[in-house]
């Protein structure tokens, strides 16, 4: 069973969950579970520069695609990126190879 955290305004330990939020039924204070800081995901390149969706990103080191004699070069430009969770953190479309996933730090911002 998980553990809920005390109501940050009293302390109380009767917290309850209604759907997205924590609810202290001593003082009536509502909180939500997930801290807006928690859900922004940051995404840097290699160099450190922060990744948004839809940016054009270079990758900076040849890539070898598992599984089949393709390889991705250094200096492919890959276009209209989008940000995921996950182990690879891009979902791309490179030209010539089609849709896959990159991690960040192998491409950097064009």
């Amino acid at each position: 069973m998980t553990s809920l955290p005390p109501c940050p305004k009293c302390s109380s330990a009767y917290v309850y969950e209604d759907g997205a939020s924590y609810v202290c039924p001593e003082c009536g204070h509502e909180w939500p579970q997930v801290e807006a800081a928690e859900e922004a995901k940051v995404v840097k390149d290699a160099v450190g520069n922060l990744l948004q969706d839809g940016d054009t990103v270079t990758v900076i080191k040849d890539l070898k695609l598992k599984g089949s004699s393709l390889v991705v070069k250094v200096g492919t430009k890959v276009r209209n990126i989008r940000l995921v969770d996950g182990d690879h953190d891009i979902d791309c479309k490179v030209d010539g190879i089609g849709q896959m996933g990159l991690k960040s730090e192998f491409v950097k911002k064009a």
